[in-house]
Formats: C-alpha cells, sequence, structure tokens
C-alpha cells in the first residue's frame, strides 16, 4: 500500500494531479519571477559600470561590482536550471512518472516532493548518489 492510499489519497487521482500540476506551474511562475528580477539587477550592475572607469583591477569599487555581477550571474543560472527541473518535473507528470525515483523505480515520499517538487530520486538514492566530484588527494 502506498503512503498515499495510507492517507486515504490515491497519488493517481485526478484532484492530486491537479494539487501537484498546480504546485509546480505556482512554482514555475516564482521561478520566472526570480529569474526576471534577477536580469534586471544584473542589468542594473552592468549599466552603472558603464557609467564608472573599466578598469576592475585598479578601481577600488571595481572588485565588489565584478563580485556582485559574478553573483547575480550564478543565481541567474541557478534559477534557469531550477526551472528547467520544473518543466521536466511537469512532464513527467503528464507521463505518469512523477513521484518515481529514477534511481530505484521506488515511490518519492509525499514529504520530500513538498519540500522539492522537482525531486527525481527518494532520499535514499539522493543520500547515496553522487553529490559532487570526489576531492583531490
Amino acid at each position: 500500500m502506498s503512503d498515499a492510499s495510507q492517507h486515504g489519497q490515491d497519488e493517481h487521482s485526478p484532484s492530486t494531479l491537479a494539487t501537484t500540476r498546480a504546485r509546480l506551474a505556482a512554482d514555475r511562475a516564482d521561478t520566472l519571477a526570480r529569474a526576471a528580477a534577477l536580469g534586471r539587477d544584473y542589468d542594473g550592475i552592468v549599466a552603472a559600470n558603464a557609467l564608472v572607469a573599466v578598469d576592475d583591477e585598479h578601481d577600488p569599487e571595481g572588485a565588489s561590482t565584478a563580485f556582485e555581477r559574478a553573483h547575480v550571474a550564478s543565481l541567474m543560472a541557478q534559477t534557469r536550471e531550477h526551472l528547467e527541473e520544473l518543466d521536466q518535473a511537469l512532464e513527467r507528470l503528464e507521463r505518469g512518472e512523477y513521484g518515481r525515483c529514477e534511481g530505484c523505480g521506488g515511490t518519492i515520499p509525499h514529504e520530500r516532493l513538498e519540500i522539492r517538487p522537482a525531486a527525481t530520486t527518494c532520499v535514499r538514492c539522493a543520500e547515496s548518489g553522487p553529490r559532487r566530484s570526489p576531492r583531490p588527494a
């Protein structure tokens, strides 16, 4: 018996699918808004930089401006990645594969999907999978 069935809810019922779709769509809308705001921030940094000396190395403010620009660019990349993950989650939902672990094929717990709606693995597979490259010896 699945966790959803134990709680009186079928994970494939129309209401559950609609709720999941709505949650993913809301997360996607928030992510698009965050991407737009970051884009404006980045454009503002670039525009402000155009008004001052371009010599980051010798300009006392150059290092912090370069850091801000790199920081916002990194946040933009993370936002784009999250948007891709959400789009893939919506595709899995349409195919009837949402909530299935790509590692073991088991069910991803509802609590994990509440926190990470685009999750592709159960907790056990996420913990055992490689998270980052090994450190050099």
